[in-house]
């Protein structure tokens, strides 16, 4: 597939300050990417460098086959063919719908313009909005807009930051499946910032992790989580709870829940004895009536998939010890009610934190 955009060895630094560093990141035609990360990691600072806002002080941004960007060849942000989509939509209060959209590509033929509009309205589904001022639309409508102003020029890279977060929850997940249709029905490559991993699932083809300013892992957003890199993708994504174990062999470790064995020939390459942390999700924990009880009920919620449990360990100053394990169960047990669990036989995902 052809590359739309091109990412090669990025750093950019503000106010003396290194804020992204080692950047790579390859995007082909169509391409829809979720781009996640604690706050301050750098999302922004790198949407914004990729637009031509911020300027970069090492690598290369390659946007097709056409544009290419270093410190010594900087390219203004309205000739990057470059789309943005801000987190507030900034639409033009004094203009109204078809203004807005128009506004990029005024320096085209009248017949052009109306024919892009024309096109947009329809296609967003806008009809009968076109004389309204954006105080006058609802959210969804707005955000519409925003989008069609986005894409009236025809941008070879569509960016967004954070584009529902201002959406009303009930509204937010019809939304971004409809403007993922709208992308990939024009196959247009876009990159959009989120703090809500949720959002990714539904709306991106791949992620790309984030943290202290590099990517981590890049890749499907089932194979980043079942397979993520390191302790921090794997925590900042919330794949499970961590607890402690003691390795006794390549195959056999200590935890606070007993022994336990992995289907993987050897996850880790530590001695004896060396504690880590390994990812336990929900469904690999299950309740022993019978055995003696290891964990207690420290936190329960109600939730679509029944009660969610935060238990912790009954053997709170050792090594071994564990706060905060996560459990789904239809049963109801108490606060405070002491329960023996048991890990299931699995492959282990342990990581050095």
């Amino acid at each position: 597939m052809t590359d739309i955009l091109n990412i090669k060895d990025l750093r950019v630094s503000l106010q003396g300050k290194t804020i992204l560093s080692d950047v790579q990141l390859t995007l082909s035609k169509g391409d829809i990417l979720g781009l996640v990360g604690p706050s301050g990691c750098g999302k922004t600072t790198l949407l914004n460098t990729i637009a031509g806002f911020i300027e970069q002080e090492q690598g290369q941004i390659l946007i097709g086959n056409s544009i290419a960007i270093t410190p010594g060849n900087n390219v203004a942000p309205q000739h990057r063919n470059i789309g943005m989509i801000f987190q507030d939509y900034a639409l033009f209060p004094h203009l109204t719908v078809e203004q807005n959209i128009c506004f990029g590509i005024d320096k085209l033929a009248k017949k052009e313009q109306q024919s892009r509009l024309n096109n947009l309205v329809k296609l967003l589904e806008l009809t009968n909005l076109e004389k309204r001022f954006p105080h006058q639309l609802s959210g969804g409508q707005q955000q519409r807009v925003a989008i069609a102003r986005a894409l009236a020029p025809q941008p070879k890279l569509l960016l967004l930051d954070e584009p529902f977060s201002n959406i009303d929850a009930r509204l937010r997940n019809e939304l971004m499946l409809s403007m993922r249709h709208l992308l990939k029905s024009l196959n247009i490559t876009a990159i959009f910032v989120t703090h809500n991993k949720n959002e990714v699932f539904t709306f991106a083809d791949r992620i790309s992790v984030m943290h202290q300013g590099s990517i981590l892992q890049t890749g499907s957003p089932a194979s980043v989580c079942q397979q993520p890199i390191n302790w921090q993708v794997a925590d900042f994504l919330q794949l499970g709870s961590w607890i402690p174990l003691k390795v006794q062999s390549s195959i056999t470790y200590q935890t606070a829940l007993g022994e336990v064995s992995c289907l993987n020939k050897k996850v880790s390459s530590a001695k004896e004895d060396k504690i880590q942390q390994l990812l336990l999700k929900p469904h690999y924990i299950e309740i022993c009536p019978t055995s003696t009880a290891n964990v207690q009920v420290d936190h329960i919620t109600i939730t679509e998939q029944g009660f969610h449990y935060l238990f912790s360990s009954l053997t709170p100053n050792t090594e071994l010890a564990f706060k905060q394990l996560s459990y789904y169960s239809n049963e109801l047990y108490s606060l405070g009610q002491q329960v023996a669990l048991t890990i299931k036989t699995h492959n282990f995902i342990v990581f050095n934190k």
